[in-house]
């Protein structure tokens, strides 16, 4: 009799307890609940988000086992996203992505996450460089296997546009209207906002299916050039150093650091301009121009995907910067 006594109060006892500690829960969730519809903070009505820095195929690349990868397959919270910007306007609510790439649910998520951390929203417009896999496929998540997006703005070249539009599964997308095309030509402007334009910029490079260019983003204070892709500097009819010139910020082809880089295939096969290539075209420029070159789209063989390596100590030593994902620049 004494022990169930004894089993009784301890009982009434814990049930106190519970009965606190609920309190204490939910008086928490409430406070919680209330800091989190706090308006978002932001130093600047346009911001622009690198959302990924990688080549195409990201970091690690399949089926690469060397030095400069296999530590990632076992430590994935290290690995990079494909080559994107993102950009959101504040004022106007309003955000979009430079290239739909393979890690496009995630990096739209973050994008989302400026504009409001807790509900999702999807891009008002991707802007597509070309028809290369990390630039474009991305795309396969607004379909029907997905999220069955309803008339999301895709800008595109015209023969992006048409290879969109006649190459299954894409083409998919544009006929149960998933994605809506909107043409694009070089050189023309792109009002997006009150606050933000576009200009689409051709460069020459690899076009097996499609056209290739950049894109010049115009904030209201402040511009960007974008070229993750081109074959090499001296091959376009415009000047590199006078296009740096004319913006704040670009962010530019880092995809291989010098040649020789990729030890089983020959480096002629991959136009690219090495990162020493650029350098030392960008040299002769004063170092507050150099301080502007951002490279980004490093393929998995690129040293500059490590802080620690000789070449990311050359390339700020020289005044040029590497792209990091998730930092954000005022415009």
């Amino acid at each position: 009799m004494n022990s169930m006594k004894f089993w009784s109060g301890n009982h009434i006892i814990i049930a106190n307890c519970l009965l606190i500690l609920s309190s204490v829960f939910l008086m928490n969730c409430g406070e919680k609940a209330n800091t989190q519809s706090e308006p978002l903070s932001y130093s600047s009505d346009v911001e622009l988000v690198v959302l990924g820095i990688a080549q195409d195929a990201g970091y690690p690349q399949m089926g690469c086992m060397k030095d400069c990868c296999k530590g990632l397959w076992k430590n994935p919270q290290h690995k990079k996203m494909v080559s994107c910007l993102g950009l959101v306007d504040h004022k106007a609510q309003k955000m979009w992505v430079f290239d739909a790439t393979p890690d496009l649910k995630t990096q739209t998520k973050w994008l989302s996450d400026q504009l409001n951390p807790n509900q999702f929203k999807l891009p008002d417009g991707i802007f597509l460089t070309h028809g290369h896999i990390g630039h474009y496929t991305g795309l396969m998540y607004l379909g029907k296997e997905s999220m069955g997006t309803s008339k999301v703005p895709v800008y595109a070249m015209p023969k992006m546009e048409k290879f969109l539009k006649t190459s299954g599964p894409w083409s998919q997308l544009v006929n149960i209207d998933n994605i809506t095309l909107q043409s694009l030509s070089s050189d023309s402007i792109i009002v997006l906002s009150p606050d933000v334009s576009v200009i689409p910029v051709s460069v020459p490079h690899r076009g097996e299916y499609t056209e290739t260019v950049g894109f010049k983003i115009l904030g209201p204070e402040k511009k960007v050039l974008f070229i993750p892709d081109i074959d090499k500097w001296h091959l376009w009819e415009k000047s590199i150093n006078e296009e740096i010139k004319e913006v704040d910020y670009a962010f530019l082809d880092g995809s291989f650091f010098k040649n020789g880089e990729v030890g089983n295939r020959d480096m002629s096969e991959i136009p690219h301009p090495f990162v020493e290539e650029s350098m030392n075209t960008f040299d002769d420029l004063p170092l507050a121009e150099r301080n502007k070159v951002h490279f980004i789209h490093f393929n998995h063989t690129n040293p500059l995907l490590k802080k620690e390596s000789e070449a990311y100590s050359e390339v700020y030593s020289k005044g040029y910067k590497v792209a990091e994902e998730k930092s954000i620049i005022a415009l």
